[in-house]
């Protein structure tokens, strides 16, 4: 007899427990789970303290810290071109065609510090013809330059126009002008293609 009735008992608050789980929670009611014991709370706190910072001395040296280890992944993707860790001028298949486009062809303003250098030394030698032939040579490999960039600035927005006529092309012609002042050897992101390979 009181077995069953206890039974009967039993069953009613289950269900309305599950309607009660169902119900918001008022703020005054209680809370439904055991208070921790001290040492739980204390390693919960000094858990959460070890990941925040405590000061901003702290903050600062965990930005540091951030930025480096940035820094060091956009330095290995410059490297190797890995397109996920590069810095944000580089990245974009508009920007790897116009590298690889720029980096199969040989131009003329990838000679320029050489040849300014060159220049220059020619230049401060004590011989009146020597200097003629300096000022005549540094107004030749401007006039070459210059003809070549264009030329490559014409060809370069005709191919970009081919293949990506739905994609913002903006920067990419001054990128690609910028990247030929560059000796092959020391642009970053290293070149990806051979000299005459189709990019």
């Amino acid at each position: 007899m009181f077995g069953s009735r206890s039974k009967e008992e039993k069953s009613p608050t289950g269900k309305v427990q599950a309607d009660l789980s169902k119900q918001p929670r008022d703020p005054e009611a209680p809370k439904g789970r055991p208070t921790p014991k001290r040492s739980e709370a204390q390693t919960q706190r000094r858990r959460a303290s070890s990941t925040a910072p405590t000061d901003r001395k702290e903050a600062a040296k965990r930005q540091r810290e951030a930025r480096r280890v940035d820094l060091a992944k956009q330095r290995e993707a410059l490297a190797s071109g890995d397109e996920r860790y590069l810095p944000a001028r580089d990245k974009g298949p508009v920007r790897r065609f116009t590298r690889n486009f720029v980096d199969s062809r040989f131009c003329i303003a990838e000679f320029f510090l050489p040849l300014a250098v060159v220049i220059l030394v020619l230049s401060m030698v004590r011989i009146g013809s020597l200097q003629n032939i300096a000022l005549l040579l540094w107004l030749g490999v401007i006039v070459l330059i210059v003809i070549d960039s264009i030329g490559l600035a014409i060809r370069l927005r005709k191919q970009l126009n081919e293949r990506f006529p739905n994609e913002s092309k903006r920067g990419a012609i001054a990128y690609g002008l910028m990247r030929t002042l560059q000796m092959r050897r020391l642009r970053l992101p290293k070149p990806q293609v051979k000299r005459g390979e189709r990019p």
